[in-house]
């Protein structure tokens, strides 16, 4: 069983936590986040750590403890270091440039597809001779770039057989053999 919702969570230097009823409010140099706590869970804010309770030891509350535990670490690494995730575009004539917010796709379509980008959110595309376009979204939500980054990813899949499409970085893409040449009958 994960024991996340026990653990202290430590405050980083420079960042300040604030608790309005049910909502726990976290600001850094980064920006500022904030995420309502179900009323199952209390919040201690300490001086340097942050403590969550439970109120009982039903299942659901126990997940729930867990859950709050890493949406507000999450919170406090954001505000503070910030997230990073890079997307790869494979294939021929796959393209991305980045104008302020918005980001232009060529990914095989007959028209580019271009994606207004939330504000939270910033992007830089970087295109080297050679090798894949990559474009590397940052900010200090994780959740939100999570919910970006799959939402430009599911414009191009990555598919099996060839590889093409728009991935993460590090992303493993199981390869499937195509149909050989059936034997030639004599």
């Amino acid at each position: 069983m994960s024991r996340i919702g026990s653990n202290e969570i430590l405050i980083p230097e420079g960042v300040t936590v604030k608790q309005n009823q049910d909502i726990v409010f976290v600001s850094g140099k980064i920006g500022e986040l904030q995420q309502q706590i179900s009323n199952l869970i209390t919040v201690k804010i300490l001086e340097k750590t942050i403590k969550l309770n439970r109120i009982n030891d039903e299942k659901e509350t126990k997940s729930l403890h867990g859950l709050y535990g890493a949406l507000i670490s999450n919170m406090l690494k954001g505000v503070s270091e910030g997230f990073t995730k890079k997307l790869e575009f494979i294939g021929v004539g796959y393209r991305v440039a980045v104008q302020g917010s918005l980001v232009d796709i060529s990914a095989g379509y007959s028209h580019n597809i271009v994606f207004q980008l939330p504000k939270e959110v910033k992007g830089v595309a970087e295109t080297e001779k050679g090798k894949a376009p990559i474009l590397t979204l940052s900010s200090h939500d994780k959740q939100l770039l999570g919910a970006v980054a799959a939402k430009i990813r599911s414009f191009r899949k990555p598919e099996p057989y060839k590889g093409k499409g728009i991935r993460y970085k590090d992303e493993y893409v199981r390869r499937k053999a195509g149909k050989t040449a059936a034997a030639t009958a004599s």
